[in-house]
């Protein structure tokens, strides 16, 4: 653009300039153009908005850092995820919570569809969105604790390979003082932290119990599971309608649109029985092992139950051609398992994974759940029921009665029924809603 066109333009728009204010214009046109040049070319091959005819070019940063609290520029990779449903939840919040720590977004990790113990080749990854809903998670968990993708990643990401301690003399401290030094300096300078080794569920606890409950509260199945387990609950419901008609409990006045129901994590399978009695001589507690006969027992004699109550019992598998888990209950305690309920075909569908996530939900929901107290997958569900009772100004369960009351049945309560359980969300770590641990506040 020379002198003359500019002094052109500046009559077009009715402004008359001397030659030396033409000069003036120009040599900041000149500067305006060679700080674009290089601001365009700092950028190039970053996402392009466009907003009519103005094309806005951004960094990733600059996409992801309007995240409070969180920042999106910088993230943390953690292996893939296994073992059971409940520990992998455990592990995703260790990993989440590690992340926060560090003020990076979590890379969205793989989960485990099937159930692994040793075998490698068993592991088949399943994507953490093929779960649960990837956009809900970071909506509720704003500004706490933040998931990414890895299509976030620049076109150079930088990453730096930290491998967690381990043995008897990586102890909890080292840990975290490893944590404290990633966190800053000049490891905290590569975009990618990829923690390699152990799995997260295994990494030493540094986090409170609130924290994990915050993590697990933005957990939402997506859709289609979520959709099978409403079909589970419905036709428990269905069938407890059908029941409280045929009997007074549905003639006291109350609704029979809402017909209440009984859930039991029932613990009796024989690997179940052989882990708990070990556990039992090492911690030198006898209360984590129930027989069969001892859950029935304690679940008949659980007060106000009332007369008539329908039973889902959540089980294995392998306990599902064993009618005599069926036989047995207190006169007026209905049990079904899936099979019998009719919904083992929901559940053939899908892997392990799907499968545990499905009788999670339907536990959770039950107006009364009844568990093992030494058991991931019962702990778990107390935590989000007591967090349910929490948010309606209960702290505690003992000597009155709450909604969605929960009951660990290897351990003995009034009336020898058993005992009322909510977990004690003051905690300073997991370990009173891990393995090997008692979590009863009454």
């Amino acid at each position: 653009m020379d002198l003359s066109s500019t002094c052109k333009l500046s009559r077009l728009f009715g402004c008359f300039f001397t030659p030396l204010t033409c000069k003036c214009c120009v040599a900041l046109v000149t500067i305006a153009l060679f700080f674009r040049a290089i601001f365009l070319h700092s950028f190039s091959g970053y996402g392009v908005i466009k907003s009519n005819n103005l094309r806005l070019i951004l960094s990733p940063s600059l996409h992801l850092e309007s995240h409070e609290g969180i920042r999106g520029d910088k993230f943390l990779e953690v292996p893939q995820i296994v073992w059971g449903l409940n520990n992998q939840k455990i592990a995703f919040a260790r990993a989440c919570l590690t992340a926060r720590m560090l003020n990076r977004t979590l890379l969205m990790p793989s989960l485990s569809a099937s159930l692994f113990y040793k075998e490698i080749d068993l592991l088949h990854p399943i994507s953490f969105d093929q779960v649960f809903q990837y956009e809900r998670f970071n909506s509720l968990c704003n500004r706490f604790v933040r998931l990414g993708r890895y299509s976030d990643l620049g076109n150079q990401t930088r990453k730096y390979d930290l491998r967690k301690g381990s043995g008897r003399k990586w102890t909890v401290e080292r840990d975290l003082e490893q944590l404290k030094q990633s966190s800053r300096g000049p490891i905290d300078k590569y975009q990618v932290i990829s923690m390699a080794g152990k799995n997260p569920f295994l990494w030493h606890d540094h986090w409170p119990v609130k924290d994990y409950a915050r993590v697990f509260e933005c957990l939402v199945l997506v859709d289609e599971i979520a959709k099978e387990a409403d079909k589970v609950v419905s036709k428990i419901r269905r069938i407890g309608r059908k029941l409280r008609s045929k009997t007074n409990f549905g003639a006291e006045g109350s609704s029979l649109s809402h017909a209440p129901y009984v859930a039991i994590h029932m613990r009796v399978e024989i690997d179940w029985m052989i882990h708990c009695k070990k556990l039992e001589q090492r911690s030198r507690i006898s209360q984590i092992c129930s027989s069969k006969q001892e859950i029935m027992e304690r679940v008949g004699n659980i007060v106000g139950l009332g007369s008539t109550a329908i039973v889902y019992l959540a089980v294995a598998d392998s306990l599902l051609n064993d009618s005599s888990i069926l036989d047995g209950w207190k006169r007026g305690l209905v049990p079904f398992e899936k099979k019998k309920l009719g919904v083992d075909g929901i559940y053939k569908k899908h892997s392990y994974l799907i499968q545990s996530a499905i009788d999670y939900e339907v536990c959770s929901r039950a107006d009364i759940f009844v568990g093992n107290s030494f058991s991931t997958f019962s702990s778990l569900i107390v935590l989000e029921r007591t967090q349910r009772v929490i948010r309606m100004g209960i702290t505690s369960s003992c000597g009155i009665d709450v909604r969605w009351p929960s009951y660990a049945y290897n351990i003995p309560g009034e009336s020898n029924g058993p005992q009322k359980w909510m977990t004690n969300m003051s905690d300073s770590n997991l370990k009173a809603i891990s393995y090997g641990s008692n979590a009863i506040s009454c």
